[in-house]
């Protein structure tokens, strides 16, 4: 397949009809795969004809079109189609606020529009379609791990340091910079890093290199580039194609080195009650010990967390796959090891973490369980996407000898929630002894019975703090044995977080293998599990043809 064409543009700024009649003679002569609209596509004034134009299908788009937020809220007319989830014409794709993405030519597009909000300290902007964004936002993009084009909306912070290419000190002064978005590129190193100018100037900077990681022998590669608007009286370039070959490790000969900062300053270890996979809760760790009255922290933030994406400390190696609004890990620690399931047919733990990308204890904590597009119901369904879809390739790599067990425990004092899921022996589930394990393991800790049913989504707000299992087996092609159990949690009940673990390693015969902090692995270990998953998961992971 050729590398692909594509061309960007400037602001249009309302100017819909003439840019677009200029970008269909362009395509007609060159096949661009896509086209990337920088800056403002609509103001305030632009007028009503030519959005009717555009939606009506009258002004047409000539080619799959890409375009995010900059300085203003999109025309109301668009964003109800944004807010509806439908499309805004053929080939018109808003990418919003806040996104990763692939083209269908495989290109990586991660998108923060919009202007940093400097009003909220914390927390992530919930509006996809209005122009401000917060230093959470573009850690969270972070997560994304690699990117081929990182379009922005403001200037990374000091890109034009080191640079022989000069920006008058005019021009400086009136670009919006940010270093959230200066560190998102470090995090990204794109191919090429793409913004728009706001007055009639164009800016490209030499391309300049990353430090080199560990185990790469060709440091990556960006180019910056900010469009002048479109139409704009000094002439200045406001058009720029360029094909996107992955293939090319070259260094360029006027490359420099980063200009940004990329060393960050390491926090001393963190409490365990706060580390990945271990306790979750501080008053759990002190179980039968007398407690000091004295000042407890603060649970941490977005930050500080370490099932959050934006937590620069995250162990990024063990990430599998990430979606629009879960991903999911693999297990530091894992109770299975990766010789485990070998004779069934995985060459990996079976281990695994399905975490929602929101900052939340619970589901109903993320919003509201009646309203289709809240934060809660999108993460429940694309988390429960994930479950279901390891489920089935574990069982169809085992040749139904294997099926899985899923846990949770939903309570308002957890930090961040998260599924542990963990592949267990077919035969223990649909002979009931898996049940009966748990069963048995709450009678002997004295904690309040399971009954066998599941929580529909529209009764989480009324449920309370629970413990939940899912124990899934399939017995043929057309036959599934599932079952859900649920434990109720009173809010003054001491419950042992290792519970769900502690259960399934006495089922799999591995109780010298209970506490995660004695099985810990080597990063070479951890990324072999990570990379021998996601080859056996491809099939089933849905993010790859989204």
């Amino acid at each position: 397949m050729a590398a692909p064409k594509i061309i960007v543009l400037g602001s249009l700024n309302g100017q819909l009809e003439t840019a677009l009649k200029k970008l269909s003679a362009l395509h007609s002569k060159n096949n661009f795969s896509l086209a990337i609209l920088t800056g403002d596509v609509f103001t305030p004034s632009t007028d009503d004809e030519s959005i009717t134009a555009l939606l009506n299908g009258t002004l047409q788009v000539p080619l799959p079109t890409y375009f995010t937020v900059a300085s203003h809220a999109l025309p109301p007319r668009i964003a109800a189609k944004v807010e509806a989830d439908e499309e805004i014409c053929e080939n018109f794709h808003f990418l919003g606020k806040r996104s990763v993405m692939k083209t269908s030519d495989g290109i990586r597009i991660v998108t923060l529009g919009g202007q940093l909000d400097t009003n909220l300290v914390a927390g992530q902007s919930k509006d996809q379609h209005y122009p401000l964004h917060t230093a959470d936002d573009a850690k969270s993009l972070r997560g994304a791990n690699s990117a081929d084009i990182l379009l922005t909306s403001m200037w990374p912070a000091g890109v034009w340091s080191g640079s022989k290419k000069a920006l008058d000190s005019a021009h400086q002064s009136s670009v919006a910079v940010s270093t959230p978005i200066a560190d998102l590129c470090t995090a990204l190193k794109p191919r090429y890093h793409i913004s728009y100018s706001p007055g009639p100037f164009f800016y490209e900077r030499e391309p300049f290199l990353h430090p080199l990681e560990k185990d790469s022998e060709t440091p990556s590669v960006t180019r910056f580039i900010s469009m002048a608007p479109y139409g704009n009286e000094n002439k200045a370039k406001a058009m720029y194609a360029f094909t996107l070959n992955k293939a090319d490790a070259s260094i360029p000969e006027d490359a420099t080195s980063s200009p940004f900062n990329s060393k960050m300053k390491k926090r001393p270890h963190s409490d365990e009650s706060y580390s990945r996979y271990g306790n979750d809760h501080h008053d759990d760790r002190h179980r039968g010990r007398r407690k000091k009255h004295r000042h407890q922290d603060p649970p941490p933030g977005p930050d500080q967390c370490y099932f959050c994406l934006s937590n620069p400390n995250i162990s990024v190696h063990m990430c599998c796959s990430i979606g629009e609004d879960a991903y999911i890990t693999t297990a530091k620690g894992p109770l299975p090891t990766a010789t485990t399931f070998a004779d069934q047919g995985l060459s990996f733990p079976g281990h695994l973490i399905i975490i929602p990308l929101p900052h939340s204890p619970t589901i109903t904590s993320m919003g509201s369980v009646g309203e289709a597009e809240s934060e809660a119901i999108k993460a429940y369904k694309e988390m429960s996407r994930f479950r279901e879809a390891i489920q089935t390739m574990v069982a169809t790599k085992s040749s139904r000898k294997l099926g899985a067990i899923t846990w949770e425990i939903s309570r308002d004092r957890n930090i961040h929630l998260h599924w542990q899921m963990v592949a267990l022996p077919a035969d223990l589930i649909r002979n009931g002894v898996a049940e009966a394990a748990f069963r048995v393991e709450a009678e002997n800790q004295s904690y309040p019975k399971f009954n066998a049913q599941d929580i529909p989504l529209e009764g989480l707000p009324t449920t309370g703090d629970f413990f939940r299992v899912w124990l899934w087996a399939k017995d043929s092609a057309d036959k599934i044995q599932a079952k859900s159990l649920v434990m109720p949690l009173p809010s003054d009940m001491r419950f042992d977080l290792q519970f769900g673990r502690r259960v399934l390693a006495k089922l799999l015969g591995l109780e010298n293998r209970l506490r995660w902090q004695d099985c810990e692995q080597t990063v070479e270990e951890e990324t072999k599990d990570v990379d021998e998953f996601r080859e056996a998961f491809k099939d089933w992971d849905f993010t790859l043809a989204e």
